[in-house]
């Protein structure tokens, strides 16, 4: 099943006088340059791409014709098909969503630990960096403060999102992590609520990471010893470093969009990028709850948001 939305992207006669004038065609252009000026300026087309428009065929929207749109590089191609209206004034595109899927099909959670009830029927999920002083925020409002609000009514799940570019020590955190998780889901989270608590701890020396993956290694090592685990296989798990996992959740990261940490996402649906404050969170969670027949709990909003700003800098590309 899909939804469909019109997009009306610009009148085509009116991009001549009204548009950005560093990329306006002269008012005596030719339909098809209008075009091809238009849709290089609103999809940021690079400039060595090519872009050549098909031949019109006929729609489904009253008023307008199919116009394909084919942007060549390299020998490769994508043809996108926009719709253009009979008076050729009008370029429109048509977007179709799919909504015959449960929308927390977007992420895995296999072999992912879980805080909370494992049962509840809603899950909140935080694409999470372990240096990421704004997921140190907004992991200080999941746990204890949302997490005590709702109980067992919501469970909690942590993806691996280092923005490595920016942040030394997170790769090396989230693998750590993860040696835990392999033996034990309470270690998993001893130790994601000690990197975001003792970041500064942690950062030593900015100028020699190792410091940092040093004592990573050992408070991975004091938590497992503190819970029983496994030390010999512990041991080796740190040692051997595997970052597979890890890039496999960042790239999944990537195919949803996501570009900051903290993400998250409350049964698929997306919250702003940043450390948001309580009422953000429990907004799309109570409306999670409803879907689910269940009655919130009662809330006082009267909380005031978290100081530090709202939203990250954006994550450099990778």
């Amino acid at each position: 099943m899909f939804r469909t939305r019109l997009v009306l992207i610009c009148s085509l006669a009116a991009i001549a006088t009204f548009g950005c004038r560093a990329q306006a065609p002269p008012p005596n252009a030719s339909v098809d340059r209008r075009i091809e000026v238009l849709v290089r300026s609103q999809f940021n087309v690079p400039s060595d791409y090519d872009v050549s428009l098909g031949g019109k065929t006929k729609s489904d929207i009253p008023g307008y014709d199919n116009l394909p749109v084919t942007f060549s590089h390299k020998g490769k191609q994508t043809t996108v098909t926009f719709l253009i209206s009979k008076d050729g004034n009008t370029l429109a595109r048509l977007e179709k969503f799919d909504i015959s899927k449960d929308p927390q099909a977007i992420y895995s959670l296999e072999h992912r630990p879980t805080r909370g009830n494992p049962d509840a029927k809603v899950t909140v999920v935080n694409y999470d960096d372990l240096e990421c002083p704004y997921c140190a925020r907004m992991h200080e409002e999941l746990f204890p403060t949302t997490l005590d609000h709702y109980k067992d009514l919501v469970r909690y799940v942590y993806k691996d999102f280092p923005l490595v570019e920016i942040h030394p020590w997170a790769m090396h955190a989230s693998v750590d992590a993860n040696c835990l998780a392999e033996q034990n889901n309470d270690a998993y989270w001893q130790f994601v609520d000690y990197a975001h608590s003792h970041g500064h701890e942690i950062d030593g020396n900015r100028n020699d990471p190792k410091q940092s993956f040093t004592f990573l290694d050992e408070q991975a090592r004091a938590i497992g010893k503190k819970v029983n685990l496994n030390q010999t296989k512990l041991d080796a798990c740190i040692a051997k470093q595997d970052e597979s996992a890890v890039r496999a959740s960042m790239r999944e990261g990537e195919k949803l969009g996501i570009d900051g940490t903290p993400q998250v996402f409350v049964d698929g649906e997306r919250i702003p990028a940043g450390a948001q404050p309580t009422t953000a969170v429990w907004d799309s969670i109570d409306r999670a709850l409803k879907a689910d027949g269940i009655t919130p709990p009662e809330r006082n909003d009267t909380a005031p948001a978290p100081s530090t700003p709202a939203a990250p800098p954006p994550a450099p590309s990778r």
